[in-house]
């Protein structure tokens, strides 16, 4: 695994992290789902533990808002689609913002391998055949489905094909987090996609 040396990441220097803009409380819950479903893609297409992303936040040194596997899955926990509700916290806008930098130091990390499953994903469009058929994408596709069925509240209600469609669309996602500008992208998108929809 490539080591990335970060700059030293806190709430005294959000802004140098393109983090400065402020969600409001009503987009939180949005957010909080997101995240943990661009968690759940980085976890599936490479195989990633729990341990890996506290090593992700002693690396940016964000230890203080999560120091272990527990506090971790609180903050998972939190999504609004996740089942049961023991555990749940409440995720505040640092956290949110730690979990963004996480993301996106993990997706540089794993830079080559989403790169060669986007690749792969391309070529099967291309020659009009099914992502299964090409075994980085069909144990990536699997192992989200079956995670997603086994986590979220209604994961055994949504179809084969709505999950697939959701998890190629986070895999060419995290292509681009994991790029220079990948946090600032990322926030953005976050911020963007938990606004309400404008009436007609």
């Amino acid at each position: 695994m490539t080591s990335i040396v970060q700059p030293s990441a806190s709430p005294s220097n959000w802004e140098n992290h393109h983090l400065s803009a402020q969600p409001n409380p009503d987009q939180l819950d949005n957010i909080k789902a997101q995240l943990d479903l661009i968690l759940l893609a980085i976890e599936a297409i490479a195989n990633l533990s729990s341990e890996a992303m506290l090593q992700a936040a002693t690396e940016l040194n964000l230890e203080s808002m999560i120091s272990d596997r527990v506090s971790l899955w609180r903050l998972r926990q939190s999504s609004p689609l996740r089942k049961g509700q023991g555990g749940r916290k409440k995720l505040d806008v640092d956290e949110a913002r730690a979990l963004t930098l996480i993301i996106c130091h993990l997706a540089k990390q794993q830079n080559e391998l989403i790169r060669r499953a986007v690749a792969l994903l391309e070529q099967l469009t291309e020659q009009n055949r099914e992502p299964h058929q090409a075994a980085l994408l069909g144990n990536y596709l699997d192992t989200f489905q079956n995670t997603y069925q086994e986590r979220m509240e209604q994961g055994d209600t949504v179809s084969t094909e709505i999950l697939t469609q959701l998890a190629l669309k986070l895999l060419i996602d995290l292509l681009f987090y994991g790029s220079p500008q990948g946090v600032r992208r990322l926030w953005l998108t976050l911020l963007d996609r938990s606004l309400p929809a404008s009436p007609n």
